[in-house]
């Protein structure tokens, strides 16, 4: 029964296998794509085919009587006629892998669990391809089925190699389609044994790729003809294929050219020069000693004179020049710097001679580099010994960097071509090599700061945060706008922000009035930083200055020069480049000139009659001068705001001076004369008078007061007052102290100091921070321990003195009210709270305040050495100067004279010679002192009648009246004739008998004095 079964199977298969056969070949042909399969596998598929059962539902005792079936021999001649059909595949595929010939029977496994039948596709005899394509072959759906010839071919094929024997046919027990067993199948590494196999087989792994199924083309069954010309059609074939080619070429044009960028950026660019710090020439952390040259033209031109930005004298013949010049006798030229210890020197910066008349500067040189300053080697480009390029012109800054550090203790420079004079000046980069050890030049800042330059949108930034951190101490705002339009901001630090509260003193400092000298703004910024943090931390000295004082604090009084400094870098701009403002004016010096106004009117003795000695008004018309948009805004910003103290910060010297700021010319004979005669001068004021004559300068009334608060700056400080290397660009001025008067030093004409002094109650000085205008970032730590004392100990300098409110007898303050000290000849001016405060050293001082419609008041008031200032106030009484007024309105605004009332005696004609007796009597009964006052009453007018005459230049016709006592007749004056006194009459009342007059020692013939050129109209 089993045999009949098997039968019908077999030709049931064979029936399906033709049909599929004849399928696959008609689908083959469209789609043009045949599956190669291993023969191996080939067989074993026919054979499952052909059986119809799959391997791995047969028993084992079929197995066995499969083995004992007889199998049919093939002929030589057959299996040479399939080796040579199929010999081209066996070639192809046995250079790729080797089917394993099996040795002996494998062992069956041993039964496990039924793995899950794979489920059917739509075409149930085609077997399901796998996508696995380690373990099994993946065969697409549109795979060909082999032909009854191909079939009977390949067995005989299998069996000259002897595989026949590896699979028996068997008879199923279901009908069901199931993928062909491979052999060895259980042997391949990874493979988990399949249980329900009862024969392993050798597995041969053959990778084939998934063919995908493509839709056959159904065009239509006829061609259709083309209509177009052949001509053109050619003509556009070929412009579609230059087309073509060009793109082509264009793509391979643009890969090339970013192939060939990216290998230059590889190979050619260098990497970025390492960048250091300057070493400190120009700064003059690197002393004298430290600079070393092979020789010197002159004496003022030597090696020390080679710093950049060294500024020569005036005068080219003078001591100093300004730079290092060598001798041109000379063969072999150097400029050497000492490091005292190794660095890693990355480049150079070289200028040339800073002069009006010569043009000298080096323009090609070689670097040269020794630790033992004997044996030299010269920078090496690895071709030949590199020549660096120097400068073009005279003044700005050419920098050279190395391509890689060089560590050495000593380098020089090495010029070989330059025009006119060999002339140099430099600054070296250089890093400093880490150290286990702190040297002792090094200061470690000990507050945690913003140590950097910042620009305008940094520095608006900075501010803001600032702000934000102490909200209730600061105010932001602007004094005003630069002439680009920048806003200039100020920061007020003040325990009640906004508001002036009387009594408190307020209190400036100011920066970048030139745009270049960048310490000063960036001092300021941290010295914001500094108050905030100490105040929210509890510093008790930083809070009595918050609480005690107004502090305002503007760091950049020039903002657009300073942006165009701050582009060019710290070492590179050259010692001019943002001085100015966009406009092309100094506004340190752009004030208008109050020096000219007061010492002209001192000369003619209008002080303080007419001119006063403080608040001295502005000329007409002084807002339509040359006058900058800047200046305008902070004269507008100081009178608004009643300043006691200030400083403004600036650069390229190391000192501080102090008022006048200008010069004034030799004072007359007649002038010395003048004063000479006058008791009550001290010795004091007659040796500053006596100097100013000499010297030609001028020292302020409140000369020793300004003495003082310089010193409280220059010694705090420090290192300025270490001047026994003298100044940065010459001798040392200072005497050794760090401070200086400005017009001693180097006078100017309108300067901000000056125009402080004598138009605000504000005592400003000029503070000179270092010899290098905009330090390197490495160096704003140093710079803010060596300034941070000396801020701070200046600002508390506003409490000295005297301070105190001036009001009436109702408590109402009086504010422009004059409070002037004696022996001081310049007052200053109370708020608008009637409080005033009055810079005074220590000492007694008799202190007098007045007020228009008050009777003056004086009080003696003492000034000790403890800090803080004393009180000294006043309270003024209503006076009958009102009731004057009117009166004199009265008489045409005239002066009226003040005499004492004497008895009338109504005369006549007979009586008249009675008269003169009568005064004689009078006269001959008073005491000789009033005698003596009498009779310098009368020669005072005298002299004053004669100054008027000179004055006017014209004869003045005067009627007196002759009194006689050896006549009978007097003359009497007609009421026309009766003249008032001049308009200073008023101020020498006869009642005090004053004998103070500082005309009454002028020589009336002598010369007219001086002239000044200036306008002054009285109202």
């Amino acid at each position: 029964m089993k045999v009949e079964v098997l039968v019908l199977w077999v030709v049931l298969t064979l029936c399906c296998t033709l049909v599929c056969a004849q399928k696959d070949a008609k689908e083959n042909k469209l789609t043009g794509v045949q599956a190669k399969e291993p023969e191996a596998l080939v067989k074993e598929r026919r054979q499952g085919e052909e059986v119809g059962v799959e391997m791995l539902d047969k028993p084992a005792e079929v197995v066995d009587e499969e083995k004992a079936k007889p199998k049919k021999k093939k002929t030589p001649e057959e299996i040479e006629a399939a080796r040579a059909k199929k010999a081209a595949e066996r070639e192809a595929k046995a250079k790729k892998q080797k089917a394993p010939k099996p040795t002996k029977k494998p062992k069956p496994p041993k039964p496990t669990k039924k793995p899950k039948p794979p489920k059917p596709t739509k075409k149930p005899k085609v077997p399901k391809p796998t996508k696995t394509p380690k373990t099994t072959t993946t065969v697409g759906p549109d795979i060909k089925q082999p032909s009854l010839e191909e079939e009977e071919e390949e067995k005989r094929l299998l069996i000259e190699l002897g595989w026949d024997t590896l699979i028996q046919p068997v008879t199923p027990k279901e009908r069901r389609m199931e993928e062909p067993v491979e052999p060895d199948l259980d042997k391949v590494p990874g493979r988990y044994p399949d249980t329900k196999k009862e024969i392993t087989t050798t597995e041969v792994i053959v990778y084939i790729p998934e063919e995908i199924t493509t839709i056959p083309y159904i065009g239509p069954w006829y061609e259709e003809y083309d209509y177009t010309d052949p001509a053109k059609k050619q003509e556009e074939e070929e412009e579609r294929a230059q087309k073509e080619k060009a793109e082509k070429a264009e793509r391979l044009r643009k890969k090339w050219e970013e192939e060939e960028e990216e290998r230059l950026k590889q190979i050619s660019v260098p990497a970025e020069p390492k960048k250091c710090p300057p070493l400190g020439l120009e700064s003059h952390r690197v002393e004298d000693d430290q600079l070393l040259a092979s020789s010197q033209s002159h004496h003022g031109f030597s090696a020390q004179r080679g710093r950049l930005n060294m500024q020569g004298s005036d005068n080219d013949e003078d001591l100093y020049g300004g730079a290092w010049c060598a001798e041109p006798e000379e063969q072999n030229h150097w400029f050497q710097v000492d490091a005292h210890r190794e660095v890693e020197f990355t480049g150079v910066i070289t200028q040339g001679r800073n002069s009006e008349q010569h043009e000298d500067f080096v323009s090609s040189y070689f670097v040269a580099f020794s630790n033992d300053s004997s044996d030299w080697t010269v920078l090496h480009d690895g071709y030949a010994e590199w020549l660096f390029y120097g400068n073009v012109d005279k003044e700005t800054p050419v920098m050279s960097q190395f391509a890689t550090p060089v560590v050495a203790r000593y380098i020089r420079i090495l010029p070989q071509s330059w025009n006119g004079s060999l002339c140099l000046r430099a600054e070296i980069l250089a890093c400093q090599l880490p150290r286990s050890y702190d040297s002792e030049n090094e200061v470690n800042p000990s507050d945690d700061l913003d140590f950097r330059h910042h620009n305008y949108k940094e520095m608006r930034q900075m501010m803001k945060i600032i702000n934000e951190e102490c909200p209730n101490i600061t105010r932001i705002y602007n004094i005003g706008k630069s002439s680009q339009g920048l806003k200039m901001y100020a920061m007020e630090i003040s325990d009640n922000p906004g508001e002036h509260e009387t009594g408190e003193p307020e209190f400036r400092y100011t920066a970048g009035l030139h745009g270049n000298e960048a310490l000063g703004r960036e001092l300021l910024l941290l010295l914001m930083q500094f108050l905030c943090k100490e105040y929210n931390d509890e510093n008790p000295r930083v809070r009595r200055l918050v609480d005690g004082v107004r502090i305002h604090l503007v760091p950049s009084l020039n903002p657009d020069a300073y942006e165009l400094a701050y582009e060019m870098g710290s070492e590179m701009g050259n010692w001019a480049l943002g001085h100015w403002t966009e406009e092309g004016y100094d506004i340190f010096q752009n004030f208008p000139d109050l020096n000219s106004i007061l010492w002209g009117a001192e000369d003619r003795g209008w002080v303080p009659r007419i001119v006063p000695n403080h608040h001295i008004p502005l000329p007409e018309n002084v807002f339509n001068s040359s006058l900058a948009v800047e200046t305008k805004a902070i004269i507008s910003w100081m009178v608004r705001n009643p300043f006691v103290l200030g400083a403004n910060l600036q650069g390229g010297e190391k000192l501080v001076t102090y008022p006048f700021d200008m010069q004034r010319p030799p004072s007359s004979l007649t002038d010395s004369r003048r004063w000479r005669n006058n008791a009550e001068m001290n010795e004091e004021t007659w040796a500053r008078i006596q100097r100013q004559n000499e010297g030609a300068l001028r020292e302020t009334p409140d000369d020793a007061m300004f003495r003082w608060l310089a010193m409280s700056y220059a010694h705090s400080h420090l290192t300025m007052t270490e001047t026994y290397r003298g100044s940065c660009h010459g001798d040392d001025v200072t005497g050794g102290q760090g401070i200086s008067n400005r017009a001693s030093w180097k006078p100017v004409v309108g300067s901000m100091n000056d125009f402080s002094y004598l138009h605000t109650n504000c005592f400003e000085l000029s503070i000179f921070l270092g010899c290098d205008k905009f330090p390197h970032e490495s160096e704003l730590p140093l710079e803010w321990e060596n300034n941070r004392e000396a801020l701070l100990s200046f600002i508390e300098q506003v409490h000295r003195g005297i301070k105190g409110i001036v009001r009436d007898v109702d408590g109402n303050p009086l504010p422009n009210a004059t409070v002037s000290v004696e022996g001081v000849r310049h007052d200053v001016k109370t708020a608008v709270g009637g409080d005033y405060w009055r810079l005074l050293n220590p000492g007694e001082y008799r202190v007098t305040a007045k007020a228009d419609g008050y009777t003056p008041q004086t009080r003696l008031c003492m000034v000790g050495y403890d800090s803080g200032a004393t009180p000294c106030s006043f309270t003024l009484v209503k006076s009958n100067w009102d009731r004057i007024k009117q009166i004199m309105a009265l008489h045409g605004k005239r002066p009226i004279r003040l005499i004492t009332k004497t008895n009338v005696v109504k005369t006549t004609a007979a009586s008249t010679v009675a008269a003169p007796s009568i005064d004689t009597e009078t006269e001959n009964t008073h005491d000789p002192a009033r005698l003596r006052r009498l009779r310098l009453m009368r020669l005072r007018r005298l002299r004053l009648q004669r100054l008027r005459a000179n004055l006017r230049t014209t004869p003045v016709t005067t009627t007196t009246s002759t009194i006689t006592t050896t006549t009978t007749t007097t003359t009497t004056l007609p009421p026309e004739t009766e003249r008032t006194t001049s308009w200073y009459d008023a101020w020498f009342p006869v009642d005090e008998w004053s004998t103070e007059n500082p005309f009454d020692s002028v020589v009336f013939d002598s010369v007219p004095t001086q002239d000044y050129p200036f306008e002054y109209t009285i109202d």
